[in-house]
Formats: structure tokens, C-alpha cells, sequence
């Protein structure tokens, strides 16, 4: 399989930039197809991206025989019953993060994918960026000396929405399975545990602070990673002000990166290294090349569904979901 054909369900904002160009601009990559409910709202995707094929029909899209793998772009409600339909397909499929409502769900999801032979990948992208090689090399080189503790502090005010009670799916339970702390702290909880190994005890607690919808706005967490480091959390969607910092403290040194924003990545050891390592312009373009040359055999890539089960279930004892 020279070049992968995709498939896409859903081209929302996540779609338009971060990942949908990566899919077709890629090299051993194509986008053939894209599905969305609205006529229109596809039509204009699939017509500004040059994509030659519209469905507003899931299973039509998922069908087509021109499509090798489907990409699920959509809220994680539908992930579940969408890639099981994948799955019985015959199709390799990428879900969008997190895999899906509760480690249940998921757990299911990669156990049909096994047992069909096909490859489920979710969009953990941050474990092929440039930034954090760079950060899980000095952790391998062992720079810093042995890992005593990582803290993660994710902070941001309100939105207008928010403060409006505008609708919004990613602050609404049923459809995000939390809120912005299932949709965000997601990608640090995967990423920590590609950089130091899995997480064995957590727990957590949570609050609505600011009542301003149905999900948490503020959670805290402490856990055990296998290797006997600890770690820590806070985040918090109704503060003053931004804030994302990291800080992995080791017996030797310290290394502190962000997981979202763009600042410098930094060693603090035997020599102190500061860092900018800015991301692609389509930022899961090293995340597409690994997937297609992991469907193709060339290499293994590391956002599969085995380990993404394993921060769904994290966050179902910090949530006590």
C-alpha cells in the first residue's frame, strides 16, 4: 500500500487546520472522501480542500471501497459506535482524543480492532512532536538523573461562550464524557505516560466552581507512575488568567516544557538548554506519517488504542466516572 486512502467523518474546526491538510498533503497519504451531517457545511470542506468525494451518510462513507482507513473527526460521544462500524468494515481507523466516553468504551474499541487484524490509532499527536522527542531524549540520557516527580498546571479564564452559556459539546458531559478537563488534560495525561511509563495509582477530585455548565471546571490529581515517580495535576477553566507549565524534577536536574503553548523547551542540569522547537504548520502531520507507515509495516507508532485505553482509564478515576 504505497499511499494510504483516508476517509474522514466530521470536518469540523479540528479539521480545517490541524489535521484534515495533514491527511492529503502528506506524503503516502491521501484524503479521498469526508463525511458530514450538513450538505452544505461538507460540500464547502471537501470544495476549499480538494477533497473529490461527499457523504452525508456514515456507513456510506465507511463503505466506499476507495477508502483503506477512516478518520473519526467528531465529538467522543459517536467514536464508539463509529469505529466499531470501521471495524466490522475491514478498515484501519484514527479516532480523534479522547478515544471515547469512559475506558469501557474503549477497551471495546481496541479489542475489536485486535481481533480483526486492523490497526486503531487515536490522536495522541503529541507523542510524534519534534518538542517532546526532544524531552523524552534527555529523559532516556538520563540528563536529570532519576524521576522523583512531574506537575502539570493547565489554567485558562472563562471564555465569552462560557460566561454566556453558549452551547458548546466539549463542556457538555454526555457528548465529551467531562469537560474541558476530558478534552484537554487528555493530551498531558497520554503524553506523560509516553514519556515515563504508566500510571498505576491515581486519584482525584473535582468541583463546578463557576457553575457555568453542566461539566467540572476545576479538577486536581495526584498518581503513581510504574517506576515509583509521582505525579500531580491542577487544572482549572475558570481562573484569572493562561497558564500551562510542566516540570518533570529529577535526583540530577529539572526539564520544563508546556504541553499547549508553544515556550521554549527547557534543561536545567549539568548544562541549562532552553529550547524552541516550533510545531508544524498542520500540527498532526508527524502523527499522519507515523500512522500511514505503521498501516504500511515500515515502523510501529505510538498513539495506538492499547495505550490510549490506558489514559481513558486514568481519567475515569480522577472524573470516579
Amino acid at each position: 500500500m504505497s499511499v494510504v486512502r483516508w476517509g474522514m467523518i466530521g470536518c469540523g474546526s479540528v479539521a480545517e487546520r490541524k489535521s484534515g491538510p495533514a491527511f492529503y498533503k502528506a506524503p503516502g497519504s491521501a484524503l479521498v472522501a469526508v463525511m458530514g451531517r450538513r450538505l452544505e457545511a461538507v460540500t464547502d470542506y471537501a470544495s476549499r480542500h480538494g477533497i473529490s468525494r461527499v457523504y452525508t451518510d456514515v456507513d456510506a462513507l465507511i463503505n466506499d471501497p476507495e477508502v483503506d482507513a477512516v478518520y473519526i473527526a467528531t465529538p467522543p460521544d459517536s467514536h464508539h459506535a463509529y469505529s466499531l462500524k470501521v471495524a466490522a468494515a475491514g478498515k484501519h481507523c484514527c479516532v480523534e482524543k479522547p478515544m471515547a466516553l469512559n475506558a469501557g468504551q474503549s477497551r471495546e474499541m481496541q479489542q475489536a480492532f485486535a481481533a480483526a487484524g486492523l490497526h486503531l490509532f487515536v490522536s495522541y499527536y503529541r507523542r510524534s512532536l519534534p518538542r517532546f522527542a526532544q524531552v523524552r531524549q534527555w529523559l532516556e540520557e538520563g540528563r536529570i538523573g532519576d524521576v522523583r516527580h512531574l506537575s502539570w498546571t493547565l489554567t485558562k479564564a472563562p471564555s465569552p461562550a462560557d460566561l454566556e452559556g453558549r452551547e458548546n459539546w466539549r463542556t457538555d458531559p454526555a457528548v465529551a464524557g467531562g469537560g474541558y478537563f476530558a478534552d484537554l488534560a487528555s493530551h498531558g495525561l497520554d503524553l506523560f505516560q509516553y514519556l515515563l511509563g504508566d500510571i498505576v495509582e491515581v486519584a482525584g477530585f473535582t468541583a463546578r466552581q463557576a457553575g457555568l455548565y453542566a461539566a467540572e471546571d476545576a479538577v486536581s490529581a495526584t498518581w503513581r507512575f510504574a517506576s515509583g515517580a509521582l505525579g500531580m495535576g491542577c487544572w482549572n477553566f475558570v481562573a484569572d488568567r493562561r497558564e500551562d507549565r510542566v516540570e518533570i524534577i529529577g535526583s540530577k536536574g529539572r526539564i520544563g516544557f508546556s504541553v499547549f503553548d508553544e515556550h521554549p523547551v527547557q534543561l536545567f542540569a549539568d548544562e541549562q538548554l532552553s529550547l524552541e522547537i516550533a510545531h508544524h504548520e498542520h500540527i498532526q502531520w508527524h502523527h499522519v506519517l507515523g500512522m500511514n507507515a505503521h498501516i504500511r509495516g515500515d515502523s510501529q507508532h505510538p498513539a495506538v488504542a492499547e495505550q490510549a485505553v490506558k489514559t481513558d482509564w486514568v481519567m475515569d478515576e480522577i472524573l470516579k466516572r
